[in-house]
């Protein structure tokens, strides 16, 4: 029996854990002459070898399989700490999904496994991970941490998330993550998983909030979660349908193709006010469709992580 193939097709979530690893194993193998392959309990990562450096730590079989000088790192010299940010508000629920599995993912389930995943890799590093997750209230907070117990009681409540659907109808990006910024004291790599969909208060607030995770020199990536066929593109069959507003209430009836065009105008005009935003304040934008793989996610880490530290 092919265990990576049942995993595949297994209810979402139930393995948690196992599937983030199949994902970074995956992903790990997948890239060419990869330097991650085969973690070692003796040390925490590979870096690049800059002429003029230390050979003392050159990895020489690495230099074997893929011929070039990579250093090991080890664990006393990295100290990474990674918060993970994530938006549980109703819009993240779209689009609905009644067999949700690794290759049919609404938001919500997509940024769960994504941060899973992510953990998956920051554990084999031995770094340390928080985690806070808002809708209408800050549901969780977590601090960062790197023992075993509590990246179990993380993919506990990660679980949690995607198999208890929020209940809020309002989403409180501006005011949590003012809160969130406030509570990441110590330097941290932060990743934040939203649609960026909210009903609290104007575009320029939620900029400014978006800012305010960059204080205390933390570095900061937006992982805009969207479905884009439907809620970039407008999508839809050309027949009468009902649109609602998961948050507010709110509906209209209507064809599809009659505003098709303006529609994504807007949305794009709102995501290009959100990138050159982002760009303003040096944090990391990152479009991610949900219907796709995880490679730009964990692609986007890599580069991010050894920026960072």
């Amino acid at each position: 029996m092919d265990i990576r193939s049942e995993l595949h097709k297994a209810p979402l979530f139930k393995n948690l854990e196992l599937l983030a690893n199949q994902i970074v194993e995956g992903f790990i193998s997948g890239i060419h002459k990869s330097p991650f392959h085969g973690f070692s309990a003796e040390f925490a990562e590979h870096k690049i070898y800059n002429p003029g450096e230390s050979t003392k730590h050159l990895d020489w079989k690495l230099f074997a399989r893929t011929d070039r000088l990579y250093t090991k790192r080890y664990e006393d010299e990295t100290n990474l700490r990674c918060h993970m940010i994530l938006d549980n508000s109703a819009s993240m629920y779209y689009p609905e999904t009644k067999n949700p599995s690794i290759d049919n993912l609404n938001k919500i389930g997509f940024g769960v496994l994504s941060i899973a995943a992510l953990m998956q890799i920051l554990k084999k590093q031995r770094d340390a991970v928080g985690l806070s997750i808002y809708s209408d209230h800050y549901n969780f907070y977590a601090n960062e941490k790197s023992s075993e117990r509590h990246f179990q009681m993380l993919y506990s409540k990660l679980n949690e998330v995607f198999n208890t659907k929020d209940k809020s109808q309002v989403t409180k990006t501006y005011t949590f993550l003012h809160q969130i910024a406030e509570k990441i004291h110590r330097r941290s790599l932060i990743f934040l998983f939203s649609d960026m969909f909210q009903t609290e208060t104007e575009e320029e607030k939620l900029f400014e909030a978006l800012r305010h995770l960059k204080y205390n020199k933390h570095a900061v990536v937006l992982f805009h979660l969207l479905d884009q066929e439907h809620e970039m593109d407008f999508n839809f069959e050309n027949t009468p349908k009902r649109f609602v507003d998961v948050e507010t209430g709110a509906h209209i009836d209507l064809y599809a193709e009659n505003i098709k065009k303006s529609y994504a105008q807007e949305v794009q005009n709102y995501t290009n006010a959100l990138r050159l935003k982002c760009a303003q304040y040096k944090i990391k934008y990152v479009g991610v469709d949900v219907r796709s793989n995880f490679s730009q996610v964990l692609n986007t880490f890599m580069v991010e992580r050894q920026k960072f530290v």
